[in-house]
């Protein structure tokens, strides 16, 4: 690893942080601070960091600063081994659970500096084929930031103090042609933006995530493909959700750009694998490109699936009341993923049938079912919910 790093337009440089600089650091940690409370959080950072875990990161080598004119003006932590308060998530799960992945821990900045948090993420990311992040969720600036940076809401982690933080992820996926993932970062991405809530950028994130986390199972597949199968599989909802797989492999083979990365017969594959992935298709799907996105498709954690549901319902049925919502969850919820639904499977290296068995659980115990139902369409409901 360099040293001393450039790393953006802002002439900033990343470097390992080194002891005589712990009184910098803690004014750099006191500022922001002082933002957050500003900013209404006023739960975060309550006598952390101090001196002592400053000094722990940097003889542990993953403490950073980031220099500006031989100043250091930003400070974070990188941490290289598996974060323990990881292990547990709630409300969700890691986008993908066997890839190296840092951590990026205690980001301060210096007041009237810009870049500084830009900078910190870049670095990393160039460092790891994956970063995770957690925040509190009254943290509104880091909500923000991570994201505009195209980060996942993954679910909920807990401190050694049991406090909770929103957790994020991002995949780097440094396998993908460097020029086509940019393509696909810039122009595609970006349209799940103005979809309905269930199909979002972060269901977008997820199916991607477990693609190619099950594409390392099949070494024959290519994994641009594989990547782009699963960043236009929802593209077609443009033009509504009934139509939206088949709307989906149109707007695949008629993109321009593709044909610089793909044959004519590989972008035909894709396009098939686009229109096979719908759950509630009658046959299976024609290539295992097609199985591939098709079972990174059906992300079965329960209270994800509860979630878009009721997200649909609310996006599609506004004339509903409460209990007119119940009653379709509960038809949805039988009808695709009931034991006798028409859901299927296609990868036997999946999650999903352990994800099944505990959806199976939830569904046949009436009373939670109910409780969690109430509480997702509260979260759904309320006013100051926050959009990831």
């Amino acid at each position: 690893m360099a040293l001393n790093t450039p790393s953006n337009a802002h002439g900033m440089t990343v470097r390992q942080a080194q002891m005589d600089e712990i009184p910098r650091i803690l004014e750099l940690i006191d500022h922001s601070r002082s933002i957050m409370r500003q900013n209404g959080n006023h739960s975060q950072w309550v006598g952390y960091p101090g001196a002592d875990l400053i000094g722990e990161d940097i003889q542990h080598g993953i403490g950073h600063v980031i220099v500006a004119e031989e100043t250091p003006v930003g400070y974070f932590a990188l941490l290289r081994t598996q974060e323990p308060t990881y292990e547990y998530i709630e409300d969700g799960h890691w986008l993908d659970d066997t890839t190296p992945y840092g951590t990026i821990h205690r980001l301060a900045c210096a007041p009237g500096v810009h870049g500084i948090a830009l900078t910190a993420f870049a670095w990393s990311e160039q460092q790891f084929p994956s970063i995770r992040v957690d925040t509190h969720r009254d943290n509104l600036i880091m909500l923000h930031l991570v994201n505009q940076l195209g980060y996942c809401r993954c679910g909920v982690v807990y401190m050694r103090d049991g406090s909770p933080r929103e957790a994020f992820q991002k995949m780097m996926y440094p396998m993908v042609n460097a020029e086509l993932k940019a393509y696909i970062e810039r122009e595609i991405l970006p349209c799940y933006h103005h979809f309905d809530s269930a199909h979002q950028l972060d269901h977008i994130l997820t199916v991607m995530a477990q693609s190619m986390e099950l594409a390392h199972h099949y070494p024959e597949l290519n994994p641009d493909m594989v990547y782009t199968i699963a960043a236009y599989h929802d593209t077609g909802i443009v033009e509504g959700r009934e139509r939206h797989h088949l709307v989906s492999g149109r707007i695949m083979r008629q993109d321009p750009e593709l044909p610089q990365w793909f044959t004519p017969d590989q972008i035909e594959t894709m396009a098939q694998a686009v229109e096979d992935h719908r759950a509630s298709a009658t046959s299976q799907p024609r290539s295992l490109y097609g199985k591939l996105v098709a079972e990174a498709d059906r992300d079965i954690q329960p209270l994800n699936i509860i979630r878009r549901t009721v997200q649909y319902g609310l996006s599609h049925y506004p004339q509903l009341d409460k209990e007119g919502h119940w009653q379709r969850t509960l038809q949805h919820l039988g009808e695709k993923y009931g034991r006798n639904g028409y859901l299927k499977f296609y990868i036997p290296e999946s999650r999903n049938r352990a994800q099944m068995e505990r959806l199976w659980q939830l569904m046949e115990d009436p009373t939670l079912l109910r409780e969690t139902f109430e509480k997702i369409y509260q979260q759904e409901c309320s006013p100051n919910k926050h959009n990831n």
